[in-house]
């Protein structure tokens, strides 16, 4: 029974559905470079290394966010006692070894970044969390760097470099976004996010300027001949759901980051339907 419960326990840790997705970010990245089918290897190997970075960010972010978990979050794995936080600890050293193991056979680029990567996860709780639009970026960098990963893994970045941008300035609009939505909690806990630093509105318009420096970018991958023409009216739609959420966001922070999160999707499958057309009319 105790062993099912710490292998539970090391599971959640993990937070599976986001490391996998994560996983998935970097092949769509690969993909989008042109090389899933010519460096399947090197693609698969990069898609692994993200789960287990993922996980293992995942789980030392655990680790040090014990004391304060045990107040605000009972039952994740260590306040809840399933996992021990030396257990999470070790647990979270071996999937970074299982990382660099991986990202060991890839091109130096994507050396590089993991290795950039490794050291954001391992830094974020204990050094940037706390500090006002950081912490943002840093996650929104995070996220944003699974593309770029995955093209610097089969050696083109040019297309997923601009989906790094554009995802990674997304995803900032939408932390800002959600720091708006969680002051009155952040500020019982002592944070110091940016909308408690510079205020809720300013924040927001920070936020909004960088969605449409996105949306203003985002053509860049048919100017510089990566994708077509599909590519380009497919992400129409997704620069439309992002300005809808962005205006929203103004008013209603909540519905603002949700639809946001919807044009995210859409500028990925844009990227995606892109090269599928490029592969069908070589």
């Amino acid at each position: 029974m105790m062993a099912g419960s710490t292998g539970r326990g090391l599971l959640e840790l993990v937070r599976p559905v986001n490391a996998l997705v994560a996983g998935a970010l970097t092949l769509i990245g690969a993909f989008v470079a042109g090389g899933l089918a010519g460096a399947p290897i090197a693609a698969g190997a990069a898609a692994g290394a993200t789960v287990f970075a993922t996980g293992a960010g995942n789980a030392i972010n655990d680790y040090f966010d014990r004391e304060i978990d045990r107040i605000n979050q009972p039952g994740r794995p260590i306040p809840r006692g399933a996992v021990s936080p030396r257990g999470a600890l070790v647990f979270s050293l071996a999937l970074f070894a299982g990382a660099v193991v991986l990202a060991l056979a890839l091109p130096p680029l994507a050396i590089a970044i993991a290795l950039v990567n490794l050291l954001l996860l391992v830094a974020y709780t204990q050094v940037f969390k706390g500090l006002p639009g950081v912490g943002n970026a840093v996650v929104a960098a995070l996220g944003g760097s699974t593309f770029l990963f995955g093209g610097a893994a089969v050696g083109n970045v040019t297309a997923p470099g601009v989906l790094f941008a554009l995802a990674a300035l997304s995803t900032f609009t939408r932390e800002v976004i959600k720091d708006v939505e969680d002051v009155a909690g952040d500020r019982e806990e002592g944070l110091n996010t940016l909308p408690i630093a510079i205020g809720e509105r300013p924040a927001l318009w920070v936020g909004v300027a960088c969605l449409l420096v996105a949306v203003l970018a985002s053509p860049l991958p048919y100017l510089l001949g990566a994708l077509g023409v599909v590519y380009l009216l497919a992400v129409l739609p997704a620069n439309v759901v992002m300005l809808w959420a962005a205006a929203t966001s103004l008013r209603n922070p909540t519905a603002g980051q949700r639809r946001l999160k919807y044009g995210m999707f859409l500028a990925a499958a844009a990227f995606v339907l892109g090269r599928v057309a490029l592969v069908l009319s070589a």
